[in-house]
């Protein structure tokens, strides 16, 4: 019997929500310059259509007028949660943000580097690393018990 709500073809995320201190480099330029991680984020979840630096730009001006950039950043992790078909709801994706903005942007970021992205070099060198295919890297399958 299928339940309501949540769709079965959903998968789990490659690393919990509180594991941002098993990547303490990522967790730390998270905290202290969250910019930074949202921009390569933002980058390689828009496929390149707006770069890093003006992803980062604007979640800083965002920062500077409210003080609350879960109001942008959430839209992205809904935005990751739905090409990637991962578990998860609009709802759950803006409390999470609010809660934890760090940890958030942690996991984001990691789950873009376990589905083979290089964060460091933004969506078109990623591109042009996987022989020029305009889709995202291959992610290799998970193993089953």
């Amino acid at each position: 019997m299928q339940s309501s709500g949540q769709p079965h073809d959903e998968a789990p995320w490659s690393v919990g929500f509180c594991d941002c201190f098993s990547d303490m480099k990522t967790c730390c330029i998270a905290c202290w310059c969250p910019c930074i991680t949202f921009g390569q984020i933002a980058e390689i979840v828009d496929k390149g259509s707006t770069s890093c630096g003006a992803s980062g730009a604007l979640y800083t001006l965002i920062v500077f007028i409210t003080g609350l950039p879960c109001f942008y950043s959430c839209f992205y992790r809904s935005k990751l949660r739905k090409q990637y078909k991962l578990k998860g709801g609009g709802c759950g994706d803006c409390m999470l943000h609010f809660c934890c903005e760090t940890c958030a942007l942690t996991q984001e970021y990691r789950e873009l580097q376990n589905r083979g992205f290089d964060m460091s070099i933004g969506w078109h060198a990623n591109v042009e690393k996987n022989q020029g295919l305009a889709m995202a890297p291959v992610v290799e399958k998970r193993m089953s018990k």
